[in-house]
C-alpha cells in the first residue's frame, strides 16, 4: 500500500457512516449533494465518500438550518469558508517560498519589473539603467551600508 497521508479532506466514510456521524438521514445527505451544498468525493464506482471536513460541514448546515438560515445562504457561507481556507493555504505557501528565497539570496534587496511584467530581483547597490524597468519595492533602511545609487525623491520624508 502506498504511503498516503490522511487529512480532513480525505474521503473515507460511506454515506451511512457519514449520516450517522452528522446526525442526519442518508437521504438528507443525498439531497445536499444534489443541490451542491456538501459535495462528497466519489469512488470509481460512483459511491459517495465523505471526509471529516464534509461531516463538519454537515453538522454546521444542520446547526445553521436549525437557527433559521436558508440553504442558499448556507451554501454561500460554506463557499466562503472554502475560499478562505484556500487563500490561507496559498499565503502560507507564498510565505514559505519567500523565506526560502531570502535564505538563498541574502544580498537582494530591490525588485524591478521587466518589460514583460515579470518581477526580477536586483542586488543592492546596482543601478537600474534601462528606462524600460521600473523599481517596484525597496526597503526604507538608513545607514551608509544601505545607500545605493538608485534615484530617489529628495523630498521623500521616509528616508
Amino acid at each position: 500500500m502506498a504511503d498516503e497521508r490522511m487529512d480532513a479532506d480525505t474521503p473515507v466514510f460511506a454515506i451511512a457512516a457519514a449520516a450517522e456521524l452528522a446526525g442526519m438521514h442518508p437521504q438528507t445527505l443525498r439531497q445536499y449533494d444534489r443541490i451542491g451544498l456538501v459535495v462528497p468525493g466519489r469512488t470509481r464506482g460512483g459511491s459517495r465518500r465523505y471526509s471529516l471536513r464534509n461531516i463538519e460541514q454537515l453538522r454546521e448546515v444542520a446547526q445553521l438550518s436549525g437557527e433559521g438560515m436558508s440553504l442558499p445562504a448556507i451554501a454561500r457561507l460554506l463557499d466562503l469558508e472554502d475560499e478562505n481556507r484556500a487563500l490561507r493555504r496559498r499565503v502560507s505557501d507564498l510565505e514559505h517560498e519567500l523565506r526560502e528565497e531570502r535564505a538563498t539570496r541574502p544580498g537582494v534587496r530591490v525588485f524591478a519589473a521587466g518589460t514583460t511584467g515579470s518581477v526580477m530581483a536586483v542586488p543592492s547597490g546596482r543601478r537600474i539603467r534601462r528606462p524600460t524597468e521600473v523599481v517596484l519595492w525597496r526597503p526604507w533602511l538608513s545607514g551608509p551600508e544601505y545607500t545605493d545609487d538608485v534615484a530617489t525623491d529628495p523630498d521623500d520624508s521616509r528616508r
